[in-house]
C-alpha cells in the first residue's frame, strides 16, 4: 500500500507549488490560480477514487460505473479531470485548454457552482490571462504548476488520505499564508485563525443554528463558527462583495464537506441576497469582520448630464435596517452592525463583530446609534485585543457581542486583553491560554455569574447601564478597565546615598588621572 499522506505532507506541497509564480505575480493574484488548481485536483482524485470503488462493486462492468458516476456529489467530464490538463500540459494553448475545463466543470455542476444571479465561481480568473506573463513565461508557469500538483504528495484520493479533513486544512493553510504574504490586501479575504477561534467561541452555537457572515471572505471564519457547534447539525450562509474572494469562500465550503452552504455574491449593504421572499433571511448566530471604517458604503447616485438619479438610499431602505440612524458616509462600520443585528431571531439571535476603536467613541450619528443598542439592552461584551493582530494594519481592534436574548440585566462586560498575545515575527497572535482566559470571563458573565465592578484587575469588569449612561454612552474601555501602572515609589534616602557613593568614586578617579597626568608631564 502507497503511503498515507498527511497534513504536513499537502501543505507542505502545495506551499511548494507557489514557487512557480512567486517573485513574480502578487500574492494576492496568484492565490486564485493555486487555489483553483487545488480544488481542481481535489475533485478528479476524489472522482478517481469513487470510480475504483464501482468498478470494485460492479466486478469491473464500466456502464454501471459510468451510470453511477452521474449520481456522484460532483460530475468531472474527461477533458476538466486534472490528468487531461497533465497529459496536455506542453501543449502551446495549455492556458485555454485549463479555462475551457474550468467552464466545463461549472456547466456539469451548475447548481453547486453558479451563483443564484447566473455567475460561475470560475468566471473572475483565466489561466490564460496575460497576468501570468508572455506566451512562453505564461506556459512555462503553468506546465510548472501542473507538474507540482501531479506529485505524489498531492495524491488527493480519500482512500490516501490521513483525515477527513485533510484537503480543507490544506486550504486554510494556504489562505493563511498567502494572507501573510499579501500584506494590506489580505484583510480583504482572511481574518487570523485565531481571531476566528475567539470570536466562534464567544458566539458558540446551539445545534440546529443557522450561522450568517454576511462580510465573509474567503469562509475561513463561517468555517470555524459552524465547527464550534459541536456536530453537523447547523447550516451556513454568507454573503461577499468581491466576485473572487466569493469564488474562494464556495471552494472553501466544499473543501470542507458544507455542500448545502449558500454563499452569495454581492454588496451586503446595497444589496443583500440572502433573503426570504421579500425579507431578509433571519439568523440564529452572525459573526463577522467587515472592513474597518469603510469609506462610501452608502447613498449610491448616478448622473447622466445634469440629471442625477439616487439607485439606493440607507434613508430608505427596503429592509428599513438603518432606523436607529444613518451611519456617516465615511465610516460604514455602524451600517455593518446594525445590518447584523437586524438579521438575527429577536429573543435569541446573537452578534459577534470585530471592529476599529473608534466605534466605541466616535460621536454625532454614531454615538447616538450606539446609544440606542445599549438602550435596546442589546450590547453584551466589550473585547479589547492586541495591536499587530490582523493583515494589513497594526491598529488594536475589539470585539462587540450583541445579544438579542439578553437574561443577565442591564450589565455590560468589558474586557482589555491588549496585553494579553505572543510576539510572533511581524504579527502578534493569540495564544490558546489568551483565548481560554477571554471566553472562560465572558461565559461566566453571560451564565449570570459577575457582579458588577472589578472582576479581575487590569483585565475585566462589569459595567451598569447607568455607569455606561454617566460615561455619555462612551464605551472606551479604559473608562471601565483600570490599566494604570503606578510608577514605584522611590527611596529618597537611598537615592541620596547611592549619588554619595557614586561622588566618592569620581573623586577617586579623578586622583587617579591626575596621578597619571603628573607622571606623563615629567617623562
Amino acid at each position: 500500500m502507497s503511503k498515507v499522506i498527511t497534513q504536513k505532507d499537502i501543505n507542505d506541497a502545495v506551499w511548494r507549488a507557489c514557487d512557480t509564480f512567486r517573485g513574480s505575480i502578487d500574492p494576492s493574484v496568484y492565490k486564485d490560480y493555486v487555489l483553483t488548481m487545488l480544488f481542481v485536483k481535489y475533485l478528479s482524485d476524489v472522482n478517481d477514487d469513487t470510480e475504483q470503488e464501482y468498478l470494485k462493486k460492479y466486478n469491473g462492468d464500466q456502464e454501471r460505473a459510468k451510470r453511477a458516476m452521474r449520481h456522484e456529489r460532483f460530475i468531472v467530464p474527461e477533458h476538466s479531470h486534472f490528468k487531461y490538463l497533465y497529459d496536455n500540459r506542453n501543449a502551446i494553448n495549455i492556458g485555454e485548454l485549463i479555462d475551457i475545463a474550468l467552464v466545463d466543470l461549472e456547466e456539469a455542476n451548475r447548481q453547486k457552482l453558479y451563483s443564484e444571479d447566473g455567475a460561475g465561481i470560475f468566471k473572475n480568473i483565466s489561466f490564460n490571462s496575460s497576468v501570468l506573463g508572455e506566451p512562453k513565461d505564461k506556459n512555462t508557469r503553468l506546465k510548472n504548476l501542473l507538474l507540482d500538483f501531479n506529485k505524489p504528495e498531492l495524491d488527493l484520493r480519500p482512500s490516501h488520505l490521513s483525515g477527513v479533513d485533510i484537503i480543507g486544512g490544506a486550504y486554510e493553510y494556504l489562505i493563511s499564508n498567502f494572507a501573510s504574504d499579501a500584506g494590506k490586501k489580505a484583510g480583504e479575504f482572511f481574518t487570523p485563525s485565531e481571531v476566528s477561534t475567539l470570536l466562534a467561541k464567544l458566539t458558540k452555537s446551539a445545534p440546529g443554528s443557522r450561522i450568517c457572515d454576511p462580510t465573509c471572505g474567503s469562509g475561513s471564519l463561517l468555517i470555524k463558527a459552524g465547527q464550534e457547534v459541536g456536530s453537523s447539525n447547523f447550516s451556513l450562509y454568507g454573503q461577499e462583495a468581491n466576485g473572487s474572494t466569493w469564488a474562494l469562500a464556495v471552494m472553501n465550503m466544499f473543501l470542507h464537506g458544507f455542500d448545502n452552504a449558500t454563499i452569495r455574491w454581492g454588496d451586503t449593504i446595497r444589496n443583500p441576497k440572502l433573503k426570504e421572499g421579500d425579507s431578509l433571511m433571519k439568523f440564529d448566530t452572525v459573526v463577522a469582520n467587515p472592513p474597518f471604517s469603510l469609506d462610501k458604503w452608502g447613498k449610491v447616485e448616478d448622473k447622466d448630464g445634469e440629471k442625477t438619479t439616487v439607485t439606493w438610499d440607507p434613508e430608505t431602505d427596503l429592509y428599513n435596517r438603518f432606523w436607529r440612524g444613518v451611519p456617516p458616509k465615511s465610516k460604514g462600520d455602524w451600517a455593518f452592525i446594525t445590518h447584523m443585528i437586524e438579521t438575527t431571531y429577536e429573543g435569541k439571535g446573537k452578534v459577534g463583530v470585530v471592529v476599529p476603536h473608534g466605534v466605541l467613541f466616535r460621536g454625532s450619528s454614531e454615538g447616538r446609534i450606539r446609544q440606542k443598542t445599549i438602550e435596546e439592552n442589546l450590547l453584551e461584551a466589550v473585547i479589547g485585543l492586541p495591536a499587530n493582530l490582523f493583515f494589513g494594519t497594526g491598529i488594536p481592534a475589539a470585539i462587540l457581542i450583541f445579544n438579542r436574548g439578553k437574561k443577565q440585566g442591564t450589565n455590560v462586560l468589558f474586557i482589555d486583553a491588549s496585553q494579553h498575545y505572543a510576539a510572533v515575527k511581524n504579527q502578534n497572535k493569540l495564544r490558546d491560554a489568551d483565548i481560554e482566559l477571554i471566553v472562560n470571563t465572558y461565559r461566566d458573565f453571560h451564565e449570570g455569574k459577575c457582579q458588577a465592578g472589578v472582576l479581575k484587575e487590569k483585565f475585566s469588569y462589569v459595567a451598569t447601564y447607568e455607569e455606561i449612561k454617566e460615561n455619555d454612552f462612551n464605551l472606551n474601555i479604559p473608562r471601565y478597565v483600570d490599566t494604570f501602572e503606578e510608577e514605584p515609589e522611590v527611596d529618597i534616602q537611598a537615592v541620596q546615598q547611592e549619588i554619595k557613593k557614586l561622588e566618592g568614586e569620581l573623586k577617586t578617579v579623578q586622583a587617579k588621572m591626575d596621578e597619571y597626568l603628573t607622571e606623563l608631564l615629567k617623562g
